[in-house]
């Protein structure tokens, strides 16, 4: 379990669902100033920053390409890791296909599955949330083609120009790879989520469990001491999550 000290006056924060480059250039660039505003904002008390996936709306790495744009986003963020800040990131469904760029020239460490953090004697379990849980069986299958070697090797066939429209185009219309079921909240023992979370606590006990990929605020009490967070978007709801070292809360960012 990766441990973090929050020193006195210091802040954890974290941050998912950007769909940087969605669903047309000039929105993306509307959303993506407000970002980086937050990003320079939080900076200032920050102990370290957790981005959740599906910062990109879509990326993928050739071995000499990376995606064209989201150049405020990328200086932003090798300035913060640049003074000493630790950025943590978690790949989403959309951005699946990391490969070493945010590592070399970002600093920034790269998780492909949930990790298990205690920052300050809380302990979290912290992923994007994509394919957890009973539910989400379409994308499960779909992930599947999605990483397996054999499909990324012919991917990267196509030439860049080809393979990035063509995944951008099937990102923003197919439901399965979108994410773009009910946005409404579902109920509790509809929540795929949380039923995963419930069913981790009884085989060891977090205080927060923290994901993205849902696209909604929420938080939802598990148990006395134990409790699910949802951290929303950066489409419709501006939120983040901050830890100060005891206590976890979602905000809204309005600059």
């Amino acid at each position: 379990m990766k441990q973090i000290l929050v020193p006195p006056g210091k802040k954890i924060y974290f941050a998912s669902d950007n769909h940087l480059g969605a669903p047309t250039r000039d929105q993306s660039a509307e959303r993506e100033r407000i970002f980086v505003s937050w990003l320079k904002h939080v900076k200032k008390d920050a102990a370290a920053i957790f981005l959740l996936g599906d910062l990109f709306d879509f990326w993928f790495e050739y071995k000499t390409v990376v995606p064209k744009g989201f150049v405020r986003t990328l200086g932003t963020l090798a300035e913060i890791t640049d003074s000493g800040i630790p950025v943590y990131f978690f790949n989403g469904n959309h951005d699946l296909w990391m490969n070493g760029y945010f590592q070399e020239e970002l600093g920034i460490p790269v998780f492909h599955q949930p990790e298990q953090f205690e920052i300050n004697s809380k302990r979290l379990f912290i992923g994007h949330g994509d394919g957890l849980g009973p539910q989400d069986k379409g994308y499960k299958r779909m992930k599947k083609v999605f990483t397996n070697p054999l499909a990324k090797w012919f991917f990267r066939w196509l030439h860049p120009d080809w393979g990035v429209r063509l995944a951008q185009y099937f990102s923003v219309k197919n439901k399965l790879i979108s994410g773009e079921e009910d946005r409404e909240f579902l109920g509790e023992e509809n929540e795929w989520l949380v039923q995963y979370a419930k069913r981790k606590l009884s085989q060891d006990h977090y205080d927060y469990f923290v994901f993205g990929h849902r696209h909604l605020p929420l938080e939802i009490p598990l148990q006395e001491d134990s409790v699910y967070i949802n951290l929303g978007d950066w489409i419709s709801h501006y939120t983040y999550g901050v830890l100060d070292g005891a206590d976890f809360r979602l905000e809204h960012y309005n600059p």
